[in-house]
């Protein structure tokens, strides 16, 4: 279940991951659009400890994103929120430190869709994204994402299968050139 593309690899999230995901989710360079998280080290390692739970049974996965070069942790990735059999899931927990390669951003997401569509066999995509955070909102319709609706703090799209074929190879040769 562990991932590699040409500057980056996922691995799957072990209890001893809890520090460096803790380090992301206080720092106020990351944190800005995410939930808030306690501050005690424990109660991340007591909230993976129930995921890999979900893991086992095939319901979420949680990444710690790796360069290549060095395999140094540069991010986390989560996919969640999963309905139906194969009907739609969700990815979050998107983080990407100050030491994240080039094209991270392009390749986890192609990671991530890749894994969920073709692998899991997905045919959409759920997101909630948070009004505020326009980085995220553009990188998302470059995609093709489409805002169906919104909440009082997060704009609401969805995505779907054959819109990703649609740009995925685009996405593929901007990562390769």
């Amino acid at each position: 279940m562990d991932f590699k593309s040409k500057t980056i690899y996922f691995r799957l999230v072990e209890t001893s991951d809890a520090p460096f995901i803790h380090s992301l989710r206080v720092d106020k360079r990351y944190n800005q659009h995410l939930s808030i998280v306690d501050p005690d080290l424990s109660k991340q390692v007591e909230w993976i400890r129930n995921y890999k739970l979900k893991e086992a049974l095939g319901k979420e996965y949680y990444y710690i994103i790796h360069r290549n070069s060095d395999s140094l942790p540069i991010g986390t990735v989560r996919i969640y929120d999963c309905i139906g059999k194969n009907e739609s899931f969700c990815w979050g927990s998107w983080i990407l430190n100050e030491n994240k390669t080039k094209y991270a951003a392009l390749e986890s997401a192609i990671m991530v869709y890749d894994f969920a569509f073709f692998e899991l066999g997905y045919k959409r995509c759920h997101m909630d994204i948070r009004k505020e955070n326009l980085k995220v909102i553009d990188f998302h319709k470059r995609f093709g994402v489409k805002i169906i609706g919104e909440t009082e703090l997060d704009l609401l799209g969805h995505y779907f299968v054959e819109d990703y074929q649609k740009v995925r190879e685009d996405i593929v040769k901007i990562i390769n050139a």
